[in-house]
């Protein structure tokens, strides 16, 4: 099944506002490719002009600048290219609703058709009703499931401009992997693979009772070593283990 992890980085969080000079509009996008819940490689990214300003306390978070994004294509110049690479596949995002909001005010803005409401997998959903009462923000989770040992940063994530889209999809991958217990669901398929192809080996040891001899072996033992057994066996007394088996 192909899915498409995304996030948005904005100027604000009001992507409608009666003075279309006051919309927040998106700074930056970017989508992972999944494919049965492994990553396939193919990603989009884009930086777009907002054409307005970008709030200071905006910038602390994702570190785009007016000054960087005005040199970058505006979003109608890049729709194109964004709903080829997402397809009809389902679009998965943490709290899903605020990027839904923000791609459907930019496509109404484009006279596009709006992505529905059926489009859309939200994990901030599944990871509140997985842990619920624990914080379940991207950056919990990733600690939760330590993306650390994945080659993740996740104490850079703390400064000022340490969120990005494109590097918040790829988290956002390892995430809902997790959450949709992948990792797990591998390893019994590896180990349900490895007792089929060893099925031999794992089989229970079946013990098959041996019939006795219709005719005992003559002893080997010649008459003296008969002999000296027989006095070993006296001087055990008459409990002798071997009085009892003889």
């Amino acid at each position: 099944m192909r899915e498409i992890l995304f996030d948005t980085e904005t100027t604000g969080v009001f992507p409608d506002h009666q003075d279309p000079k006051q919309c927040d509009r998106i700074v930056e996008i970017g989508c992972v490719e999944i494919v049965n819940l492994e990553r396939t490689g193919r990603e989009f990214h884009a930086y777009l002009n907002p054409d307005r300003d970008v709030p200071e306390e905006v910038v602390r978070v994702h570190g785009l600048r007016l000054d960087f994004l005005r040199n970058h294509k505006r979003f109608p110049e890049v729709i194109g290219d964004f709903m080829e690479f997402i397809g009809d596949a389902p679009l998965v995002a943490h709290n899903a609703s605020f990027d839904q909001g923000f791609l459907n005010a930019e496509l109404r803005r484009c006279s596009r058709e709006l992505l529905g409401n059926e489009r859309f997998i939200d994990t901030l959903a599944i990871a509140r009703k997985r842990f619920p009462g624990a914080s379940c923000s991207l950056d919990a989770l990733a600690k939760r499931f330590q993306l650390d040992r994945y080659g993740f940063d996740l104490a850079a994530r703390k400064g000022a401009g340490g969120h990005g889209a494109l590097v918040d999809s790829r988290i956002l991958a390892e995430v809902y992997l997790h959450l949709k217990g992948g990792r797990e669901q591998r390893l019994v398929f590896d180990a349900g693979e490895a007792a089929s192809e060893n099925a031999s080996v794992l089989r229970p040891v079946e013990f098959v009772r041996r019939q006795p001899r219709p005719t005992p072996l003559a002893p080997l033992a010649t008459a003296d070593e008969q002999a000296a057994h027989a006095a070993f066996i006296d001087r055990l007394g008459p409990n002798a283990l071997w009085r009892k088996v003889s």
